[in-house]
C-alpha cells in the first residue's frame, strides 16, 4: 500500500525529493537542488503537478533539500510548507542567496520570499500534529544542523507509519542536541551518505584541526576552508574558539595562542547572516553551548574573528598576506567567494585548503582532492586552469552526517525493528556497505535500484 516515489536523492547524496501518496493526499518531503553530477527527475516528468501537492515538508534548510522551492511555486504549488521553527527562520536567507544566482529580478525574488513566508509553518519538536484524512506527523531532532528533523507520519485506519530520517547527524556535535529517538514505524527511509565509513571522535577532530592549523600557519600561508554557510561555518567557528581559548589546546598549539593568534575571516555574507540566526535561536542549542554563553563565552564569537561583508573587503582580502584563515562558500567550490581565493591561492605551496564536508561527484571540490594527488595536477575554476600546489587536507570528521556506526546505533535505538528499511541519499558503495551491516543485525533492508536514465523514478510499496 501507499507508494513512496523518489524524485531525487535516491541514488545520490544531493537533490533530495520524495513523494508520499496516501489517502488521496500528495505529501512531498524535501525538494532540493542536485549538485555535481547527481540526478533528479525533471519537474515536468513528476507523477503529480506542483499544484496538486497538498503539503511540502522540509527536513532542514540545506539547499540540496530546499533549493527547488522557487521553481515549485512558480509552477503552481500553493500547499502548506511544514518544518521546524529554526528551519522556517532559515528558509528566507538560504533561498534568497540561491535565487540571487538566477536570472530573477529583485522584485521577483521579494515576491517569492513573501509567498514562501505566507505558505510556511513552523512546528516544535516532539509533538504530534494532525493533517487531513487521519494523517498525523511528528518532528524529531537529528543533530545535523540547527532546525534539522526527521519526520514520522502515521495513519490510524489502516494502521501504518513511515519515518523519513532526513540527514542524520552524529552525537556530541557542536551547538546541537543529540538526535532524538523516534517511535517505531513500519517503514524507515534512511539516509546513507557515510554508510561505508567511520568518523573521528569529536575530541580527535578538534585535535586534528589544531594540528593541521598549527602546521599550516607555521608556513606563514593562508588556510582556505570551503564551508557551507549553514552548519559547517558555525561548527568551525565554535571549535576554533575552543582551540584559541581552552588552556589545554593553547599549551598543545602555542602558535594558536593569543599572542600569535592568526586572524580568521568569515568571507560569506550568507554565512554571517546564518550565524546571526544561530545566535538568536540559542534555545535550540545543546547544554554545552548554552552553558558557555551563560558564563560569558559566546560559543560562536571570539577575538580576531572578522566578518567580511562588502565585496570590496573581499577583494582586499585576496591581497592580504598570510598567515590567515579564510572560511568561505560554497562548500563544494561550485561558486561563491571561495573561487576567487582558490584562483589566487591554490597555486602557492605555502597555502593549505581544508575540506570539511562531503564533495559531490563532478564538483570542483572533489576534483581538487582527486587531482592534487597527481604531479602537476590542476583544476578548472570558472573556466580558468589553476595548478594545485597548495597542500590539500580532508578532515572527514567534520561531516555533519552520522557515520556507519552512528546510523546503525540510531536505528537500533528504535524500540521495535521497522518492517523494512529503504536506503536513500547515498552513493552506491555507501548504500551497499550500510545495507550489509544492517542485514547482519537482522534488519530487512532495500537499496535504491539504479535508475535507467535521469528521467526515471522509483516507486516503493510497502
Amino acid at each position: 500500500m501507499n507508494p513512496i516515489i523518489h524524485l531525487g536523492g535516491e541514488h545520490a547524496v544531493t537533490g533530495s525529493c520524495h513523494l508520499l501518496q496516501i489517502k488521496g493526499l500528495n505529501i512531498m518531503v524535501d525538494c532540493g537542488i542536485a549538485q555535481g553530477s547527481d540526478p533528479v527527475v525533471p519537474m515536468e516528468r513528476w507523477p503529480v503537478k506542483p499544484s496538486e501537492l497538498d503539503y511540502l515538508f522540509f527536513t532542514h534548510a540545506h539547499i540540496d533539500h530546499i533549493g527547488r522551492l522557487p521553481d515549485l511555486i512558480q509552477n503552481g504549488f500553493k500547499g502548506e510548507i511544514i518544518t521546524t521553527h529554526p528551519t522556517k527562520a532559515l528558509l528566507g536567507p538560504m533561498l534568497r542567496d540561491s535565487m540571487g544566482f538566477s536570472s530573477m529580478t529583485e522584485r521577483e525574488i521579494m515576491k517569492l520570499e513573501q509567498t514562501i513566508d505566507d505558505l510556511s509553518w513552523g512546528f516544535e519538536y516532539g509533538q504530534k500534529f494532525d493533517l487531513k484524512k487521519g494523517m498525523k506527523f511528528t518532528l524529531g531532532r537529528t543533530g545535523h544542523i540547527l532546525g534539522s528533523c526527521f519526520i514520522r507520519f502515521e495513519l490510524n485506519n489502516p494502521d501504518w507509519s513511515v519515518i523519513f530520517s532526513g540527514d542524520l547527524g552524529g552525537k556530541d556535535a557542536p551547538i546541537l542536541p543529540d538526535p532524538d529517538v523516534p517511535e517505531p514505524a513500519d517503514l524507515l527511509v534512511l539516509e546513507s551518505t557515510y554508510g561505508d565509513r567511520l568518523h573521528e571522535h569529536r575530541q580527535q577532530r578538534v585535535q586534528r584541526l589544531g594540528n593541521v592549523l598549527a602546521q599550516a600557519l607555521s608556513d606563514r600561508g593562508k588556510v582556505y576552508i570551503p564551508a557551507f554557510a549553514l552548519g559547517r561555518t558555525q561548527e568551525l567557528i565554535y571549535e576554533m574558539d575552543r582551540l584559541f581559548s581552552d588552556p589545554h589546546y593553547q599549551q598543545a598549539f602555542p602558535v594558536l595562542s593569543f599572542a600569535s593568534r592568526p586572524p580568521v575571516f568569515v568571507d560569506s555574507p550568507l554565512g554571517l547572516e546564518v550565524t546571526r540566526i544561530y545566535s538568536n535561536l540559542s534555545k535550540y542549542w545543546d547544554n554545552e553551548a548554552r552553558h558557555l554563553r551563560s558564563h560569558g563565552d559566546h560559543p560562536i564569537d571570539f577575538d580576531y574573528l572578522y566578518a567580511v561583508k562588502d565585496y570590496e573587503d573581499h577583494l582586499r582580502l585576496l591581497d592580504l598576506p598570510g598567515p590567515a584563515v579564510i572560511i568561505a562558500g560554497s562548500g563544494m567550490c561550485t561558486g561563491g567567494r571561495i573561487i576567487d581565493h582558490l584562483k589566487t591561492g591554490l597555486a602557492r605551496q605555502a597555502n593549505d585548503i581544508f575540506f570539511v564536508g562531503y564533495q559531490a561527484r563532478g564538483s570542483p571540490g572533489r576534483n581538487i582532492i582527486k587531482y592534487s594527488k597527481r604531479r602537476g595536477g590542476y583544476v578548472y575554476l570558472e573556466g580558468k586552469r589553476v595548478v594545485i600546489k597548495a597542500k590539500v587536507n580532508t578532515l572527514a570528521g567534520y561531516s555533519a552526517h552520522a557515520d556507519q556506526k552512528g546510523l546503525i546505533e540510531w536505528v537500533e535505538s528504535i524500540s521495535e525493528k521497522p518492517r523494512k528499511i529503504k536506503l536513500v541519499h547515498g552513493e552506491r558503495r555507501a548504500q551497499q556497505a550500510l545495507a550489509k551491516a544492517l542485514e547482519d543485525k537482522g534488519y530487512k533492508c532495500r537499496l535504491a535500484q539504479r535508475a535507467s536514465s535521469l528521467l526515471a523514478h522509483s516507486k516503493m510499496i510497502l
